[in-house]
């Protein structure tokens, strides 16, 4: 990084775009520990739902911190896309082309570069529909809903985000001609395309819940308008972070709706992990509750430091290039592993891992600090080559 710095502050516009950088910065950096854990400790791998009574309290943390990522990327994500048409002379069209376009690039690297990077297998015998699958088609469905008043828009994303756990029995077997849209859509499984030996599909993201809150994203956008109060803005971001926590804790508490129940566990460290043990696939009421409200103060937080600081600067450098860093740390973790695998052999059974949890975070401080200097350089060319149409799609 130069070592120069502005004479005075940016402008606020440009200290909101710093906010939201270095936001999804620090989550992409909480993504790469998860993606270090299940690389080097598949051999203590956790379920999800954890199983709070035999996981350990150290794994259970390094996991609910990775819970931030995917709600704090999809709810940037909306928001990204108003302030994309706030630029364009055409507003909400030029946005709705925009989501549409990227929503399907997004798919089609899922269903490619990504799922290789997590199988290396080619032909593939499993495709496993994540995070970028489930953004894609957040995105597409983004681009009908935007069309809605503002607050149809916010009754839609919290109908969704706070109803849809009451469709958690609905469930349709193999041939009903509603297992499939339904597996996408809710009810996380296995598809299989044809009999023995044909392709298997593990839809991990489903769908329903991220479309509220990729809208709810959206749907904040008007706060960092350009005529809008910075301080007004900060207020409704603690304001709104707080009253989700809080909304947690009670529902939680209550232990009636919005998750799966929880209960005194063997110690007050067991109960506690029990009670912030929240279902990510499909991601419940109460775990976005939990990660947006702690990822709203986050925002809040990042709009009170100087944008000139190391710490939001090296964020920021993440969080300008995303998918770039995404698709890299993938290749690099795999390519790793395989190269640890092949020099030193298994050591945890059948895999090669390391001995503790410990080791993961080591491992991923020295990965994120190795994958900084590509990402920069990466991140400055895309800022220089505005006329490469294809590179805003990372």
């Amino acid at each position: 990084m130069s070592s120069a710095l502005p004479a005075s502050s940016p402008p606020p516009s440009a200290q909101r775009l710093v906010s939201i950088d270095a936001l999804r910065g620090l989550v992409i950096v909480f993504m790469l520990l998860d993606h270090v854990r299940e690389t080097f400790f598949m051999h203590h791998q956790v379920a999800d739902p954890m199983a709070v009574a035999t996981t350990l309290p150290e794994l259970f943390g390094n996991r609910l911190l990775a819970h931030l990522c995917a709600p704090v990327f999809v709810f940037l994500t909306g928001l990204s896309a108003f302030l994309y048409g706030a630029r364009q002379p055409d507003g909400r069209a030029a946005t709705a082309a925009f989501l549409a376009k990227r929503g399907l690039f997004l798919v089609l690297l899922e269903l490619t570069l990504v799922n290789f990077a997590w199988t290396f297998q080619l032909p593939p015998q499993v495709l496993y529909l994540q995070v970028i699958w489930v953004i894609g088609l957040s995105m597409l469905a983004l681009a009908g809903l935007l069309w809605l008043p503002r607050p149809a828009l916010v009754m839609v994303g919290v109908a969704i985000v706070a109803g849809h756990n009451l469709l958690d029995g609905l469930h349709f077997p193999p041939g009903d001609a509603m297992h499939v849209p339904w597996a996408a859509l809710h009810d996380r499984g296995w598809l299989s395309l044809g009999g023995e030996g044909a392709l298997r599909i593990r839809t991990s993201y489903p769908l329903l819940p991220w479309i509220g809150v990729i809208a709810l994203g959206y749907a904040a956008g008007p706060w960092f308008a350009a005529h809008a109060d910075p301080a007004a803005r900060r207020r409704r971001l603690a304001g709104w972070g707080l009253a989700l926590l809080a909304g947690f804790v009670v529902l939680r508490a209550l232990n009636g709706y919005g998750d799966h129940p929880w209960v005194v566990g063997e110690s007050m460290l067991r109960t506690a992990m029990g009670f912030f043990n929240v279902t990510k696939y499909p991601p419940s009421l109460l775990y976005v509750a939990l990660t947006l409200g702690v990822g709203l103060l986050l925002l809040g937080g990042f709009e009170r430091l100087d944008p000139r600081g190391p710490f939001v600067r090296v964020l920021t450098v993440y969080g300008a290039a995303p998918m770039f860093f995404y698709l890299l740390h993938l290749y690099v973790l795999r390519c790793l592993y395989l190269a640890a695998l092949a020099v030193w052999g298994p050591n945890q059974g059948t895999y090669f891992g390391f001995d503790s949890v410990a080791a993961i975070w080591l491992a991923s401080l020295a990965l994120a600090a190795a994958l900084f200097w590509p990402v920069r350089a990466f991140g400055r060319f895309k800022a220089r080559r505005k006329d490469i149409a294809w590179l805003k799609y990372f």
